[in-house]
């Protein structure tokens, strides 16, 4: 018994990854793979070797995924919400259930698999992506990640969601047609050396909060956002606006690196008024070439930060 539990468990995080491309939440997906071993385990005496345990696990995990999607809306991010803001707009918010949200690179790609297998998984966990696939249906977008990501025929897609190939076909024709209307951002997810200085110089910029150098480093067009605000602002001046008006706060930060689907990622810390820093954003960022094209934070340190095993406060 405890064989078969830890044969199912070697195979946790790759389930994770394609259950977090599937639900666009990182909380939904390890929901969705708890209830994954728990199918398999009851049905491990049905397992007929047919397949590799993983393709079979993969199977039971589309399924729970497609449960789970039938009642419930696409998770957007606050650039899809409505036209680009202001920095003197009335904040408002949606709930955590309602916003893409991010997941840990080391709880979501497995590290058995080849070099060039885990650069397209790593590919497939960045935002843009999954927020690209939440505007697929839901059998479209498990038809598309089971055969552009995890490689299978349209006969094993079929034979997995109970369907005909011509079926899983037509499904793919369009998820390619949907998604080629799609920003999905820059693909490559391993840094230059120039753009890992850039993130250097990010932090450093940063942490000093020298906002003037900040904005050299962005994009002309990018976009900052922070869920839960339906808030969204884009370009030099709106953002250099807000971080030296409503977002001085952040003034005297402390960044401590992480990585997030499949990007550069920090815990912000902002200063405490008893001493020491508390807990603010996990900041995401995306590149374009040899500047940041998005800063996304993500506000729900609560529950982020142990999934991403950052310290709960940092001692003066």
């Amino acid at each position: 018994m405890s064989g078969s539990v830890a044969q199912l468990e070697d195979h946790r995080v790759a389930l994770t990854g394609h259950c977090y491309r599937m639900l666009g939440s990182a909380v939904d997906a390890d929901d969705a793979v708890q209830e994954t071993m728990v199918r398999a385990w009851r049905s491990l005496d049905r397992f007929d070797g047919r397949s590799s345990l993983r393709t079979w696990l993969y199977r039971i995990a589309t399924n729970v995924c497609l449960d789970i999607l039938a009642d419930r809306s696409r998770r957007a991010r606050p650039v899809e919400e409505g036209p680009v803001g202001t920095v003197d707009d009335t904040l408002e918010t949606r709930p955590r259930t309602h916003w893409l949200e991010p997941v840990p690179d080391a709880g979501a790609l497995p590290a058995d698999v080849d070099a060039a297998e885990k650069l397209v998984l790593r590919q497939s966990i960045r935002l843009a992506f999954v927020a690209a696939l939440q505007h697929l249906p839901p059998k479209q977008r498990a038809a598309l990640l089971l055969t552009e990501v995890l490689g299978w025929s349209a006969a094993e897609v079929a034979e997995s969601l109970s369907t005909s190939v011509a079926s899983i076909n037509s499904a793919l024709q369009r998820a390619r047609a949907t998604l080629s209307t799609r920003d999905l951002g820059d693909a490559r997810v391993s840094l230059s050396d120039d753009q890992s200085a850039l993130v250097d110089r990010y932090v450093t910029a940063f942490e000093r909060y020298d906002v003037d150098t900040l904005t050299t480093l962005l994009h002309q067009d990018a976009v900052l956002s922070m869920p839960p605000y339906t808030l969204w602002l884009r370009g030099h001046d709106p953002i250099r606006a807000w971080l030296l008006g409503r977002g001085a706060g952040c003034r005297g930060s402390r960044l401590i690196p992480t990585a997030a689907c499949g990007s550069p990622a920090f815990g912000q810390y902002r200063p405490a008024p008893e001493g020491g820093h508390k807990p603010w954003a996990l900041i995401v960022l995306e590149l374009s070439g040899d500047r940041i094209a998005t800063m996304t934070s993500f506000l729900d340190t609560e529950a982020l930060f142990p999934r991403f095993g950052l310290p709960s406060e940092l001692p003066a």
